[in-house]
Parts: structure tokens; sequence; C-alpha cells
């Protein structure tokens, strides 16, 4: 059946149709909905991981009992899973294990513009690319038969315009796979130094017959254009770029598999044509692979390895005019992004930026802490790096730099990478402060379940972490807890646990605003004869209050009756509704 589908989503309906058995992730926008999407079939198990380095051994664990297993991240998540990656490499699979990594050039929401390539050349490990929806499903169920032929993790790569976009794909049946029989093989699964030596004469062999596939693999494709004076070598949404701009004018090869890349079939494909350009997003991978066998090629040179590539960039670097839309002539005001009328993190971020604090932040929907008007944050790095950073600093400076430092990172980042910070604090006898940011959910990839919610992926009840229990259990004696809303409690216990000379949690609790379970107040009210412009309501950025004609205006479609406005105005011209 033909039906439209988000790349993400047919990846989904790939693993499904290929008898994928086993998904552990952890969201990462731009990969989050494949999870979602795969837990929706009741023949897959599907799990959040608390992180990908648990996310990728788990689906190692399934593959190696014999199930078709799948862990997705986004590429700074392969970050985080590399330590288990290189050495999967090494010892294989037992049944069929792909890795889903989407990148996210142009950084839409991450804080870097890494290319996931390396890894697959780093780690010796094939990778597939598709360039629309219909090939994210057949490249799912691709990798699995590469996956199980040659006795390798595969990994299936995505970007954000691929995995958000939709095109047709032509769903087909799932075919079961029964459960390959475990056997025990010492010299294969544990990786002492006596077997590993052993086993990477084996990958290397291995990559090179990957590369003799790649040569004759339909993944790759030929399209001889109309004359031969330029080839285009390219990959995943590039293509699309390319076809738009060139239509068949141009020769263009075509790669599905980006790694190993075939020697002959470049060789080839470069001898048939006068000139040689790479299209490609980031990093010049292919080309570089292609300079090294002596090939000259143009790439880099025409296209940055910063930001994204578009139809208008290809054009323009390969000389072609071409028009992408019609222009807009109204200037269009910049939409900065802002925390949610009503987020929790709100008055405390005011409290932080008021007392003048050294903020280390996370990676989070907090993270908008950073920007004006609050100016709350001052570092922000990867995933709990906010709890390791704060110790650090605060070590360097002998002490809390006068009560000045604190760290802020959010429940479920805590449990992906925060823990361990925390039992370094406790470990190291650190005289910090962690402020724990308990919304009740993983906000910023669309409210996902972690393990402080008591719900599992599929929504069923699971086991809850008592984050205070877990604190006082790796020895951090003073654990408070406060709520955001209430400005003053927030600043009073900020100033008490800063005062201390121990390590110290705050844990800030009120579930996020937008969770269909929050039942919220009636909007604040404005009075405008009290109201003296004063602008201090518009200290905390919240997107339902303005200032219209010198008097504070509440945007009532807006506003959650979280209270935290009412609490800054000294001449009471905002007050809570009468109950």
């Amino acid at each position: 059946m033909k039906q439209l589908m988000l790349g993400n989503e047919a990846v989904a309906r790939g693993l499904f149709e290929a008898g994928c058995s086993f998904v552990s992730s952890y969201p990462g926008t731009p990969s989050t909905e494949i999870t979602e999407c795969a837990a929706q079939y009741a023949e897959i198990y599907a799990e959040w991981a608390p992180n990908e380095k648990v996310a990728m051994e788990t689906a190692f664990g399934a593959a190696l009992a014999g199930k078709r297993s799948f862990c997705g991240m986004k590429h700074v998540g392969l970050n985080v899973a590399a330590d288990p990656l290189f050495t999967i490499s090494y010892t294989g699979v037992n049944a069929g294990m792909v890795i889903g990594v989407a990148d996210d050039p142009g950084m839409h929401s991450s804080q870097n513009e890494q290319d996931s390539r390396h890894y697959a050349k780093a780690a010796k490990l094939p990778m597939l690319e598709p360039s629309n929806s219909k090939e994210a499903l057949e490249f799912a169920k691709i990798a699995y038969d590469i996956s199980e032929e040659f006795d390798t993790p595969v990994f299936l790569k995505m970007c954000t315009r691929v995995a958000h976009s939709q095109s047709i794909v032509e769903t087909s049946n799932r075919v079961e796979r029964s459960q390959v029989e475990y056997v025990k093989n010492p010299s294969k699964y544990i990786m002492m130094p006596g077997f590993a030596k052993k086993r990477h004469p084996i990958v290397e062999e291995r990559m090179t017959k990957l590369a003799e596939f790649a040569s004759t693999s339909l993944l790759n494709r030929w399209e001889k254009g109309n004359d031969n004076k330029v080839g285009i070598i390219t990959v995943g949404t590039c293509y699309q770029y390319v076809k738009e701009v060139c239509g068949n004018d141009v020769s263009i090869l075509k790669l599905g598999m980006v790694w190993p890349i075939s020697e002959k079939m470049i060789k080839e494909f470069a001898a048939s044509v006068e000139k040689v350009i790479v299209v490609e997003e980031l990093d010049g991978f292919i080309e570089e692979f292609c300079n090294a066998l002596g090939i000259k090629t143009e790439g880099k040179s025409l296209f940055s390895n910063i930001d994204e590539l578009s139809q208008n960039k290809v054009a323009k670097g390969l000389g072609i005019e071409y028009t992408e839309g019609n222009a807009v002539d109204a200037v269009i005001p910049n939409r900065p992004p802002v925390m949610c009328a009503g987020c929790p993190h709100r008055g405390l971020y005011y409290v932080l930026s008021k007392l003048k604090l050294n903020v280390i932040g996370d990676i989070g929907c907090y993270t908008l802490g950073a920007v004006a008007p609050l100016n709350a944050v001052d570092s922000v790095i990867c995933m709990g790096a906010s709890v390791s950073g704060v110790h650090g600093f605060n070590k360097a400076n002998y002490g809390k730099t006068d009560g000045k430092t604190v760290a802020v990172i959010g429940d479920s980042t805590f449990m992906h990478s925060g823990i361990t910070g925390l039992v370094n604090i406790s470990y190291n006898d650190s005289n910090s402060t962690v402020i724990i940011l308990d919304n009740s959910i993983t906000g910023m990839t669309g409210h996902q379940h972690n393990p402080t919610t008591g719900f599992n992926l599929k929504g069923d009840p699971a086991a809850k972490v008592d984050i205070e229990a877990l604190c006082r259990a790796i020895g951090i004696n003073s654990v408070r807890v406060v709520d955001p809303y209430n400005i003053a409690e927030c600043e009073t216990v900020i100033k008490e646990e800063l005062a201390k000379e121990e390590p110290s949690v705050i844990i800030s609790r009120r579930p996020c605003a937008l969770l269909k379970y929050v039942k919220h107040k009636s909007p604040v009210m404005v009075s405008a004869d009290k109201c003296k412009n004063c602008k201090m309501c518009m200290k905390i950025g919240c997107p339902a209050i303005s200032m219209v004609d010198g008097k504070a205006v509440i945007d009532a479609t807006l506003c959650t009756g979280c209270g935290v406005c009412t609490q800054l105005c000294k001449f009471e011209a905002m007050q809570e509704a009468e109950k």
C-alpha cells in the first residue's frame, strides 16, 4: 500500500517489515520519532534507555540473544555510545543489529554539526544513508541483511531534512524471523587482548568484502546525464537538491552506502566524465576519499562545510541560475526560541539571575534560560556536563567562589549522565550545589517518559526513581525541594544551600506546563490603573506578557495563571484571578 510517511516513520516501518523484535533508544531530535513509531507495533518490544550507551549495549545484548535489534540516537548521542560501538565492531553480531543516527546540519536543535560518517570510518562499520522516506524504509530492511551477511552492526544515517519530511512509501507485510540460537563463543565475544587481537584482522577483511559489495550494490546508483562534461557524486538529501537543480543534464553517482566506498566504482565514474564535483553536507568526507585515489575533484571549494545545503546553495556552487520559491518583500521579525508561558523553570531562573550567580547549564529546554531577558546560564556543553563542570569550577576556586556558582540539570538529563557527576561531587567532598529541574518529563524532545516519571515508553506503569532518595544514597546529606512558582522560597533555599560548607542538591519540582494532565489556573488579570510601566514583569521573559501603550497586557490565550509575574509587581497591578 502506498502512503505518505515521515522519514523517521518510514525507518520504523522498515524495522517492522524486516522482523526487528527489539528497540532500545534515547530520545534526541531529529531521531526521536523512529522509536516512538516502532513502539506502536505490537510485534516490537521498544523502550527508552537512560542514555545512548545503555541503549546500544542493550540492543547488542538482544542481537547476541538472536533477535534483530535497533538502537536510535542523534549525532551527539553517538558520542555517548562510542565506547561499546568500537568494540562491537570487533565482536560482530549474532542476529542483525542496526544503529540509527540522525545528524543535524544547520543545528536546528543541537549544540554542534558533527558528521557521523567519521564514526563509520573510525569504527570500521558500514553506513547507509537514504535520501527520502521510500529509501529510509528500504534501507532499514537492507541494513539487516547486510548485518547478518557480514556479521556486523550497520549504521543507518538520517539527517533532519529526511527524518522530518514526508514522501511516498510502499509498505509490505512483516517477515517474521526465527530467533537465532545463541552459542557460547568466548574468542568472538570476549574482547580481552588475546581474543581482540585475533578479531582485528577479521574486521579488516570484512571491510574489504563490504567495499566489493558496494561496487555492485543497488544501494549505489549511477544516473547518466545528457553529456559527460560534469559528473556529480552526492548522497542523502543533497541528491534531491542536485536533481532539482540539474535534472538530467549531468551524470550523477548517488551513494546509498556512504561507507565503505568502492574504489572501483569511483574510478569508473570519474573516468566517464571530464570533471567530478562532490556535493555533500558538512565535511568533505567523499571528496577526501576521491582525492586519496588521485582523482581531482571539487567540493568544499564550492560548498561550505558549515550549515545545511539547499537548492539555491547547490545552484550557486554549480554556477546555475535557479530560484526556489518567491521572494517575500515584507521584513519578517525574528522569533527567537523562548520558554513557554507557565514554564516551571522561569521563576527559578529569575532568582538565579537576580542573585547574579554563575550557572553551569546543561542540555534541555531549560537551556533557554541563557537568553534574554533572563541571561541566567554561563555554560552549556553536553549531557551531564553541568554537574561535573560545577565540581571542577568550584574545586579550581578552592570553594564556592563566595557562594556564587550552581549547576542546573533536568530530571531526564540527570538520569542520562548527571548521576555519575553527582557521585564525583560526593566522593571528592565538593562544596557544590546542584539544582535538578524536575518537570516530570523529557521536555525538549516532545514529552518522552524517563526513569523518574513512573511510566515506560508505551505509557504503562513502571518503576519510578526517587531522586531525593538517590541523592542521599550517594552521600548528599542536604537535599531540598522547592516550588519554582514560589520565587521567595526559591531565593531563600538557594541562599541557604550556597552558604553551607557541604555538597547539596535542590530539586525544583513542578510539571511541564504543556503536559495534558496539568490543570492550569485562570489567566492573571492586569489593572491598567495600577500599572506604572516599571516593566518588572518583563524581566521574566514570559511570552504571555507584553507592553501596549505603556501598560502591561496579558494574553489570556497563553497565560497559565502560574502567578510568577504577580510576585514581581510591587504595585499589585497583576492579580491572580479570583477562585
